[in-house]
C-alpha cells in the first residue's frame, strides 16, 4: 500500500510539474508576443503604403517611400549627430568618474565609505523628474540651457554605473593587485592595467544600458532646449505629432524605426555580454 500510495504522489508530482513547465512557457510566449506586436505593427506599416497601414494582406507592395518622407520632414541629419554627442558625451564622462569612484569604493579604505556608498545608491530611489525643475534652475544659472551639455551634464555620475563596477572590481583577486604594486604600479596603474580589462564586459553592457537610456531620453531634453541645433532625435520626433495635415502612421513608424534600429542593432550584437555581465553582479 504504502509503495502504491508513494508511487502515486511521485506520478502527481511529476504531473504538476509538466503543468507548471507549460504554464511558464506559455506566459514566456504571450508576453513576447505582447513585446513583438507593436514592433511588428512599426515594421510592416513603415514598409507599406499608408493605404495599407490597417490592412494586413500578403500582397501588399513594399516602399521605402515613408523613410524618404520621414527623412525629408525634419533635420534628421543633425538630430543624429546631436543625439550621437550627446550619448557619446554622457558615456565617456560616466565611464571615467564611475570607474574611479568604483575602485575607491571597492579597494580603498577610509572612513565613512560603507555610509557615502549608500548615499550613491540613495540616487537609484529618487526619480529624475523630481529634479527637473532644480536641473534647469541650475543650467539656467550657468548659462548652459539649449545646449547638447546642458542635456547631459545632470548624468555625468551615475550610482548605477558606480554600483555595477564596484561589485565588478570586488571579484578581482587581491593577488593581482599586489603583484602589480610590487613591480613599482601606481594605484592608477594598477587601475588601467589590472581591472579596466578584466571588466570589459560590464564597460560593454552598462555602455549599452547608458547609451540606450539616453538615446531614449525625452522629457529633460523637451524642457532644456529650444532650437533645432541641440535637440535629440526624441524631441525632433515631435514635428511628426503635428495634427495640422492629419496623422500619416506610415511615415511616423519609418521615422521612428530609423531612431532606434542602432540601439536594437547594439543589442543584437552584444546581448550575450549585456546578459551575462548583469549575472555576475550582486551585492558584495
Amino acid at each position: 500500500m504504502s509503495a502504491a500510495r508513494s508511487g502515486s504522489n511521485a506520478a502527481g508530482g511529476f504531473e504538476r510539474g509538466r503543468f507548471t513547465a507549460l504554464l511558464e512557457t506559455a506566459g514566456a510566449w504571450l508576453l513576447g508576443l505582447l513585446w513583438i506586436l507593436p514592433l511588428a505593427y512599426a515594421v510592416w506599416t513603415a514598409f507599406h503604403p499608408a493605404e495599407y497601414s490597417t490592412r494586413f494582406e500578403l500582397g501588399a507592395p513594399l516602399t521605402l517611400q515613408n523613410f524618404v518622407n520621414a527623412w525629408n520632414a525634419a533635420p534628421f541629419a543633425r538630430y543624429f549627430l546631436n543625439t550621437f554627442l550627446l550619448v557619446t558625451m554622457i558615456l565617456a564622462a560616466q565611464m571615467v568618474l564611475g570607474t574611479l569612484a568604483a575602485y575607491a569604493f571597492a579597494r580603498f579604505e577610509f572612513r565613512g565609505r560603507d555610509l557615502v556608498f549608500m548615499l550613491v545608491l540613495l540616487q537609484l530611489m529618487v526619480m529624475p523628474d523630481v529634479l527637473i525643475v532644480e536641473n534647469y534652475n541650475t543650467m539656467n544659472a550657468l548659462g548652459l540651457r539649449d545646449t547638447i551639455l546642458a542635456i547631459g551634464l545632470p548624468y555625468f555620475a551615475s550610482a548605477f554605473g558606480i554600483f555595477l563596477l564596484r561589485q565588478t572590481f570586488k571579484t578581482v583577486p587581491r593577488e593581482l593587485d599586489e603583484a602589480a604594486r610590487v613591480e613599482g604600479a601606481s594605484a592608477l596603474q594598477v587601475l588601467w592595467k589590472v581591472y579596466v580589462p578584466l571588466a570589459r564586459p560590464v564597460y560593454l553592457a552598462y555602455a549599452l544600458v547608458s547609451v540606450s537610456h539616453h538615446w531614449n531620453n525625452f522629457l529633460w531634453p523637451l524642457i532644456v532646449t529650444s532650437s533645432v541645433e541641440t535637440r535629440p532625435l526624441t524631441v525632433g520626433l515631435q514635428v511628426f505629432s503635428s495634427t495640422d495635415q492629419g496623422v500619416d502612421w506610415s511615415i511616423i513608424t519609418a521615422a521612428t524605426l530609423m531612431t532606434s534600429a542602432p540601439l536594437l542593432l547594439g543589442f543584437l550584437l552584444f546581448q550575450r555580454q549585456f546578459v551575462q555581465s548583469f549575472m555576475r553582479a550582486g551585492i558584495r
